[in-house]
């Protein structure tokens, strides 16, 4: 069943990323964007993939719930035994600017955890799935996570590092925050940090990708990720390479806590 139904989703999202970039046209945007809040910028395409996702995962599997970050958040999901977790366009910014960096992403949440996760980057010519306990795959070729085991010279996706991790080293930085995870997944980057609230449809599906490919993925402080909770954010997420996880949750807690201990 579960196996059906993974190929049937792979095919709705495939579907509606190619919308998605039929939209993007080369980079060259056919949408109307505005601001959902000061900051938050939104767009035609967001809600064309939402929309188009909703009514085909609906019809895959219509017992489960629905989070997502283009729809009203609604507690019916809490009582469901399942959840998609969506983000239409995750990497909206790359996407409006007619950058390659955005994906489609969609995760099955069972129990609070993912039992499989696809991200769409048709922009980049990418399908990255996963289906839990059956390893990850890139368009088909199977996924193992970098194996560093020491954090000096680690490779993060970033523009630019702070003063304190600039023993670090800077490798391309998509806008989308699960193609920064999955890079890892991929052994193209080491490490992923954020200290700052973020949201579980940013992550659910490549939270999965990293973590099938073999690495290591944490809150800020850590902690195992959760999915479907009633307040659906997480603290930060960290995704790297196993043998650098602790060093990194070291160096990372400090400035985590102190962000918490000033809200």
């Amino acid at each position: 069943m579960h196996d059906k139904l993974f190929r049937q989703t792979i095919d709705a999202v495939t579907e509606a990323a190619d919308h998605a970039l039929t939209l993007w046209a080369g980079g060259k945007t056919l949408v109307q964007r505005w601001e959902k809040t000061p900051g938050e910028i939104v767009c035609d395409a967001d809600m064309d993939v939402n929309a188009m996702l909703k009514s085909a995962l609906f019809d895959l599997a219509p017992d489960a719930g629905w989070l997502s970050e283009e729809t009203a958040d609604s507690a019916h999901r809490l009582g469901t035994d399942r959840v998609w977790v969506v983000d239409p366009i995750d990497g909206t910014r790359d996407y409006l600017r007619g950058r390659p960096g955005w994906a489609v992403s969609v995760a099955l949440i069972e129990a609070g955890l993912p039992r499989f996760g696809i991200l769409a980057a048709p922009a980049r010519n990418e399908l990255w799935i996963a289906q839990a306990g059956r390893g990850a795959t890139r368009n088909g070729k199977m996924l193992m996570a970098s194996t560093r085991d020491t954090l000096p010279g680690a490779r993060v996706p970033a523009d630019t590092l702070p003063k304190a991790d600039r023993d670090l080293t800077t490798v391309v930085k998509p806008n989308s925050i699960a193609l920064r995870m999955a890079m890892v997944a991929a052994d193209e980057a080491d490490l992923l940090a954020t200290i700052r609230w973020g949201n579980e449809w940013d992550i659910a599906a490549a939270a999965l990708i990293a973590q099938e490919a073999g690495a290591a993925v944490s809150d800020a402080l850590g902690r195992p990720l959760g999915f479907n909770r009633a307040n659906p954010t997480a603290f930060g997420i960290l995704c790297c390479a196993p043998g650098i996880h602790g060093a990194a949750v070291e160096r990372l807690e400090p400035r985590a806590r102190e962000i918490l201990g000033r809200e």
